[in-house]
């Protein structure tokens, strides 16, 4: 076991790319140092199994603690109907949820730039974050090309609650904004990669005391762990300590003393103790 605690704040760890070795996973990455990870929601059809997985997880004695977060992800958004956001504030009446997520704006591809289109993703988007004041929960960003956007309806909605920019690929400035609104910027498996010279550039501008770690497993696998023969190589939450070691390097910080204040980071980011 390493010295230090890992949490993992942005999973989908509950998809079916897990479901034949989801167990063994668990207590792999309990072995390598991760204590705690996130499962986190994208559409109403999985909410479900979202929810059984949760308590699957935390049934296991050798296992990282699972927190809940479900929510209406922006790029699904021609799946989701309004009777969804009646499901999401169900299940956050009934189970002990940690945040909403993952929730946002996305206008990466041309289909979500359509006027329609965008409009439905910024009514969700905004009556999640009124769930999250609802029911005083932080959120988790999902941002694609439309940082914004997003600050603009985080302000309209004079949101306070927090949170966490998953997977953040701003700049330096859109990452300053987002901190004085409370957030935290989630680091993947990107931090492993030499080119991916933007990020490096905000992480090493807004310091450490900012910044939390995530898998986003299956996707974002670190450079380390993808392999040339494989057109998807699966990630896994084990791969967090790669995670870990990028940003380390990015920051020239120990690993030890990074993965303390990212532990601490989580958690206020979270509103836990």
């Amino acid at each position: 076991m390493p010295d230090y605690a890992l949490f993992d704040t942005h999973t989908h760890f509950d998809v079916p790319d897990f479901d034949q070795d989801r167990e063994q996973l668990a207590y792999q990455a309990k072995a390598v140092g991760v204590e705690k990870l996130i499962l986190i929601g994208f559409l109403q059809e999985r909410f479900h199994d979202l929810i059984d997985i949760h308590h699957e997880l935390n049934h296991l004695d050798q296992a990282p603690k699972s927190y809940l977060a479900p929510g209406l992800h922006p790029f699904y958004i021609e799946q989701h109907q309004t009777q969804h956001l009646v499901d999401l504030e169900n299940i956050l009446k009934m189970e002990d949820c940690v945040a909403i997520g993952e929730i946002g704006l996305d206008t990466f591809f041309a289909q979500h730039k359509q006027i329609k289109i965008f409009q439905k993703q910024k009514y969700f988007f905004s009556a999640q974050i009124e769930l999250a004041q609802q029911f005083d929960k932080p959120i988790l960003l999902h941002i694609r090309k439309s940082h914004a956007d997003v600050l603009s309806i985080l302000k309209q909605h004079h949101f306070k609650n927090g949170g966490i920019a998953h997977a953040f690929s701003g700049g330096v400035e859109e990452a300053k904004a987002l901190i004085k609104l409370g957030f935290k910027m989630g680091v993947t498996g990107q931090i492993t990669n030499p080119n991916a010279k933007k990020l490096h550039a905000v992480v090493q501008a807004v310091g450490l005391e900012h910044l939390v770690l995530e898998t986003d497993c299956p996707d974002m696998t670190p450079l380390c762990c993808q392999t040339s023969h494989e057109l998807r190589t699966r990630n896994t939450p084990v791969n967090l300590p790669y995670v870990l070691e990028g940003l380390a390097e990015s920051l020239a910080v120990s690993k030890e003393k990074l993965a303390q204040q990212l532990w601490l980071n989580s958690h206020i980011a979270l509103g836990l103790s």
